[in-house]
């Protein structure tokens, strides 16, 4: 059964007002998790079960939201922004994510900036895609 974007969009729609306990117009495409929703790193987790159940998919650890693991690598990072090898690995992790202003000032302080609806939109669509 193919699910439409906008059917995708609704569905993690309500699973952000549920895990996250904010209102529906909060939950734009353009909303930042972390920064617009309030999103702290135990409610990824939260939203990944979510996502899973309302889906009927599974979602890798750290496939969705896999920055984490870039933190620790030192090539990947230096002096607090990530390299080229580091944006190659990012890319490569989120191909669902529009890194295009991010790779301008790839600050890591600003990487949580990257998790949004939209992303998470692109990630659902993908993987049902694949299917």
């Amino acid at each position: 059964m193919a699910v439409s974007r906008d059917e995708i969009v609704q569905k993690v729609q309500e699973v952000l007002v549920d895990a996250l306990g904010v209102d529906d117009d909060e939950v734009t495409i353009e909303a930042t998790l972390m920064g617009d929703l309030g999103a702290e790193s135990i409610d990824f987790l939260d939203i990944v079960f979510r996502l899973e159940k309302t889906f009927s998919m599974k979602i890798p650890r750290e496939e969705l939201f896999p920055a984490e693991n870039l933190m620790t690598d030192s090539e990947l990072i230096h002096n607090g922004k990530l390299t080229e090898k580091g944006l190659a690995e990012l890319r490569q992790r989120m191909p669902h994510t529009d890194l295009s202003e991010f790779e301008k000032d790839p600050d890591i302080n600003k990487l949580g900036d990257l998790f949004t609806v939209g992303a998470i939109v692109n990630y659902v669509e993908n993987k049902l895609n694949a299917a």
